[in-house]
């Protein structure tokens, strides 16, 4: 994209020589309107206190982004903090910014001191950036921890544009997402629009994944405008960035930790949207209906159960489920229905399931995916 350009490589986090570093910055090191929405934990990570500090002393902007893998730098105390700004202060050097101009995302193993020893290597990466086509990607792959695939994605906004990259396969649950997702736009937008524009964009779409019900300590969003289109997107800028949110999101959840499964459920009818909402999180975050997922089996019973326990208003007698637009509990109860189409339905990759409660007008949606072996190999042990 025109105005920015990006690097990725090895400083020796990871073991091997695999690549643990990316920075996305602007061509000329020039801070531009920046936004960002950050976990809600409150045991949140170092370079997310760093981050949050960095924007408001800038009002809103921002030169760079620096992410490294295989360290969260989370739980480390003041050390933390301070390797943090450290890595902020490598690359402000790097491309003639203030340190107070770069914000800084880190995912991996909490708890573990950063190894403050691979500052040293962070410039002779940043010195490559480029605005080359294989820069995004190559970056893209260099934040990756369980992830087995890089995440990309771009939308048009009229005569600009949105692209963004994004880690995450586990640990990933509102608000947010371990996720990390940065955007970029050449569209022109001042600090606090775009502010709010990304947080309407991140809202239905990382707000609404779940994969493990479980919230990190680093979750990060970020969004820098350079405006070198010199058009503000035509009004369409909100709706582009929520599109790259979106699929983002959408591959995180396909990406997710022995998932075999894309799920969507689906609540309508509710008593309110946030009801609704409430109730798809509770099914989508159901270890019972995860399990029936994960062996195709249309176990509506489970899905019943879960809204009925989810806290909200609820009359089993107006209450219909299906799997795929086939529906296959009525009133409560089982009805009869195409067992083939629903068999076909749950042996695809991406599985629907609707929920009618029958009560109102509340509807809301929730992506996640089913709980597969490997989730428990993964996540058995430190990982």
């Amino acid at each position: 994209m025109t105005g920015f350009v990006t690097a990725a490589g090895a400083i020796g986090i990871k073991p091997a020589t695999r690549p643990d570093l990316a920075v996305v910055a602007t061509a000329d090191g020039r801070a531009v309107p920046a936004a960002a929405v950050f976990t809600q934990n409150k045991v949140a990570a170092a370079p997310v206190t760093v981050s949050r500090e960095h924007l408001a002393s800038s009002g809103g902007r921002a030169a760079a982004v620096v992410v490294t893998s295989g360290n969260a730098n989370a739980a480390t105390g003041e050390a933390g903090v301070a390797a943090a700004r450290g890595l902020c202060e490598v690359v402000a050097k790097e491309i003639g910014a203030a340190p107070e101009e770069v914000l800084v995302c880190q995912t991996g193993l909490i708890g573990v001191p950063f190894p403050r020893g691979v500052l040293g290597r962070v410039a002779g990466v940043v010195a490559g950036r480029s605005a080359a086509r294989d820069a995004l990607p190559r970056a893209a792959a260099a934040i990756m921890t369980t992830d087995t695939r890089a995440k990309l994605a771009t939308a048009p906004a009229g005569a600009s544009t949105v692209a963004g990259m994004a880690k995450g396969a586990g640990m990933l649950a509102p608000r947010m997402a371990t996720m990390l997702a940065v955007l970029t736009t050449d569209a022109r937008c001042d600090p606090a629009t775009l502010q709010r524009l990304l947080g309407e964009a991140v809202e239905p779409t990382f707000n609404a994944l779940t994969v493990d019900g479980c919230t990190s300590t680093n979750d990060t969003v970020v969004v820098l405008a350079n405006g070198a289109s010199g058009s503000d997107g035509t009004g369409g800028l909100g709706a582009a960035l929520t599109s790259v949110c979106r699929s983002l999101a959408e591959q995180m959840a396909a990406d997710a930790e022995g998932a075999t499964k894309l799920v969507r459920v689906t609540v309508t009818g509710a008593a309110s949207h946030v009801e609704a909402h409430t109730a798809a999180r509770k099914v989508a975050e159901s270890l019972l209906v995860k399990c029936s997922l994960n062996g195709e089996d249309p176990y509506w019973g489970r899905v019943l159960s879960e809204l009925g326990s989810a806290g909200i208003a609820l009359a089993p007698e107006l209450t219909s489920i299906s799997y795929g637009g086939t529906t296959v509990c009525a009133r409560g109860v089982g009805v009869e229905h195409d067992t083939g189409a629903v068999a076909t339905h749950l042996a695809g990759r991406m599985v629907e399931i609707g929920c009618d409660l029958g009560l109102g007008s509340g509807c809301g949606a929730v992506l996640s995916a089913d709980l597969g072996h490997g989730y428990i190999d993964e996540n058995r042990t430190t990982s």
